[in-house]
């Protein structure tokens, strides 16, 4: 039952990203004994991001000037 619940969680972390400028890059990386990059994807100003954490995607590095929206409150990116 531990293990159905950390999934649960696991897949109902969403992130939003919105560029503040042209050219912000998010880059998805895997889970796993060996973290690799999965997923790229390039933003330009004012462009939305919606991204959820799942089986695959343990972590997400982002670059660039950038709002990020999480459960946990929003961040400035960039400044």
């Amino acid at each position: 039952m531990v293990i159905i619940m950390e999934r649960e969680d696991c897949l109902s972390d969403y992130i939003v990203v919105v560029a503040q400028e042209d050219g912000v890059n998010i880059i998805g990386l895997t889970r796993g004994k060996d973290t690799r990059f999965h997923h790229t994807e390039k933003l330009d100003k004012g462009e939305v991001y919606i991204a959820q954490f799942t089986d695959n995607t343990s972590a997400m590095k982002i670059r660039g000037n950038a709002k990020l929206y999480t459960k946990h409150g929003i961040i400035n990116l960039g400044e």
